[in-house]
Formats: C-alpha cells, structure tokens, sequence
C-alpha cells in the first residue's frame, strides 16, 4: 500500500470513512471488538467493503509501521 493512499487507526480511518475518502476498509481479526465492530458498522452504512482476513501484526507489516494496527483504510481507490 501507498502511504498517501491509506490511514492507518482507529480514528483517521472512522474521519476518511465519513468523509467519504475510504473505499476499502481493513480490520484485524484479533482487534477487539469494542473498536473494530462501531467502524464496520460504518463501513456497511457506506456501502463500503470491509476485509477481516490480517491479524494486527500483518496489518502493521503491510503499512510499513513496526507496530500492529487495529484498522486500515484504503482512500480513494
């Protein structure tokens, strides 16, 4: 993934989603569920198709930062 072309977190990717800017949504499947399941909620509001196959570790990896991320968002794709 480019980095100009995803967020990375909790909040920047709830702002991208209301904003309008995500089109592709990437949770963790071992985040907890307290965070992860208010965005899918928004994601399906959207209409926006939301992946759960990653852990937060390979999320992290994927996005290139050395810790694990609980949500990505892929912006305008």
């Amino acid at each position: 993934m480019e980095p100009q072309k995803r967020v990375v977190g909790v909040k920047q990717s709830r702002k991208a989603i209301r904003e309008g800017r995500a089109c592709r949504v990437c949770l963790a499947s071992d985040a907890d569920p307290a965070l992860t399941e208010p965005i899918a909620a928004e994601c399906a509001a959207a209409s926006i198709p939301v992946e759960t196959g990653r852990t937060m570790t390979q999320l992290g990896q994927a996005c290139g930062i050395s810790v694990g991320a609980a949500v990505v968002a892929e912006l305008l794709c």
